[in-house]
């Protein structure tokens, strides 16, 4: 309830001057923008002082005022003040809209500012816990949100990778075994050893990175050369897995390179704790291509070493340069 005259609220425009002249039409501008009153009735006009009536002196069309008899050049149009359109409330104050006066459904992609997404911190990584705005085709389209939980990710989830560029004697990926898989893909990529003709060693670290060297490792690889020959590698009770031997240090060559699959049965105390099997592919010091079809178990339980990572070394001498990748296969 208001006491004294209710406020008005409307989008009220004072118009240009206009130069009479020997006609009836005019046009109706506001800042040399054209003015498109709703009406006759919506239009206060004050000529040679005195206040026109609507329809009978003056009519609206679109953006021209027409007179009901042609005017001269020395009448004076004093003012032409359009009142505000039925349900135009002007230009609300700042911050005086609310959420609750925005219709719904009424806000298109054209009016949102692309610094909403842009503007905002950015982040590089993702917790599963995060949200992700989406248009639910299986409820007509309305907004809702999922987590990054619930996305499909693919059935390989990067874990670790390890880059080598200088010269060291091991180079040791850790904490990339867990509870969380089952299967792992092992990725070598180009390791070049310091001495040419070295071998490729690899053991389980722990959970302290302390390698494992027991005598439990068991492994074979089957060579296949490049000039048809064949030729095998075994070793039984041995305290490492031997990947590859002879490997030329000659960038040019390719260096080493390996895919390894891995099981290890985190969740089976039981279980032995650990298997690989792969190919393998590396020149060696006489530049002979080779193949290498390879596999290994450590023969002891979970519940006595449970391998968190893996060390890789060789023979006897350092790698100058590698890169290995871990991956989590999808349960």
């Amino acid at each position: 309830m208001y006491v004294g005259a209710v406020p008005t609220t409307g989008d009220f425009k004072v118009l240009d001057s206009i130069t009479t002249s020997s006609a009836t039409t005019f046009n109706l501008r506001q800042g040399g923008v054209a003015v498109y009153p709703q009406s006759a009735n919506h239009c206060l006009v004050v000529l040679n002082g005195v206040l026109q009536t609507a329809g009978s002196s003056f009519n609206i069309v679109n953006d021209t005022i027409v007179f009901a008899s042609s005017l001269a050049s020395s009448d004076v149009i004093n003012q032409i003040l359009v009142l505000g359109n039925v349900n135009d409330i002007g230009v609300p104050s700042s911050d005086s809209v609310g959420s609750s006066h925005i219709q719904d459904d009424s806000i298109s992609d054209e009016h949102l500012d692309i610094t909403a997404i842009t503007g905002q911190t950015a982040i590089t990584s993702l917790a599963d816990t995060d949200k992700f705005l989406v248009s639910d085709a299986s409820d007509s389209g309305n907004l809702k949100y999922v987590e990054k939980q619930y996305l499909p990710s693919g059935s390989l989830s990067l874990i670790k990778t390890e880059s080598v560029t200088s010269s060291t004697s091991v180079v040791n990926v850790t904490n990339c075994f867990s509870t969380t898989y089952d299967t792992y893909l092992v990725l070598i990529y180009r390791l070049l050893p310091v001495t040419d003709a070295e071998d490729l060693r690899m053991r389980f670290l722990t959970s302290t990175s302390t390698e494992v060297s027991d005598s439990s490792y068991d492994f074979a690889s089957r060579y296949f050369d490049q000039d048809g020959s064949a030729s095998s590698n075994t070793g039984n009770n041995q305290t490492k897995f031997v990947l590859a031997d002879s490997i030329d240090n000659t960038l040019a060559n390719g260096g080493c390179n390996a895919t390894l699959w891995f099981n290890l049965d985190k969740n089976t105390s039981g279980g032995n704790s650990g298997s690989y099997t792969g190919t393998a592919q590396y020149n060696d010091g006489s530049a002979i291509n080779h193949t290498v079809h390879c596999s290994g178990v450590f023969q002891d339980a979970t519940s006595v070493k449970s391998p968190t990572g893996l060390k890789f070394f060789g023979g006897s001498g350092n790698i100058t340069s590698v890169k290995i990748s871990v991956y989590g296969v999808t349960k």
